[in-house]
């Protein structure tokens, strides 16, 4: 069997996907059909070569037309799409209604705050730097950092 596999397989291959218009999963897996038929059969199969190839050939053609036949038998499938493989994360609209809704929320703050959230949250700055920056206190950077979030959280569940 193994040499029968290692001599024709190549070829047999080579019809299936000329039979399956290049597909070459459904070519490979009919070439396994046909060499599990042939192991089956081994006392079927010819000992001569050229025979043997075109005993395996005959098989293939007939596993692509008993598929065929199969398919024209039942109904056309109908494939729903499935959405849940999207991540969320690459979601253009929930983004940009996001992106909305900060916007509106971060506009409602008074200047001071947008300030402080932007330092602290967007550039990366650390409160002690901020606190340098402003000339205020650690504590109020702390304290007028918590308004502004509560602010901010507020605006959003407002929008």
């Amino acid at each position: 069997m193994t040499a029968l596999h290692a001599d024709h397989a190549h070829a047999v291959l080579r019809l299936l996907l000329v039979l399956t218009r290049g597909q070459g999963q459904t070519a490979e897996d009919l070439l396994q059909e046909t060499m599990l038929r042939a192991w089956r059969h081994i006392d079927a199969v010819p000992t001569e070569p050229d025979a043997a190839r075109r005993w395996l050939c005959t098989v293939a053609r007939r596993l692509v037309i008993d598929g065929l036949r199969l398919r024209r038998g039942r109904p056309a499938e109908v494939h729903l799409v499935d959405m849940t493989w999207i991540p969320a994360a690459d979601d253009t609209t929930g983004t940009a209604l996001a992106s909305y809704a900060i916007r509106r929320a971060l506009g409602r703050l008074s200047p001071a705050q947008r300030i402080l959230l932007s330092e602290v949250y967007l550039v990366g700055r650390s409160k002690e730097e901020v606190a340098g920056r402003l000339g205020v206190p650690i504590g109020t950077v702390k304290s007028r950092t918590h308004h502004a979030l509560r602010a901010l959280r507020t605006g959003l569940q407002a929008a």
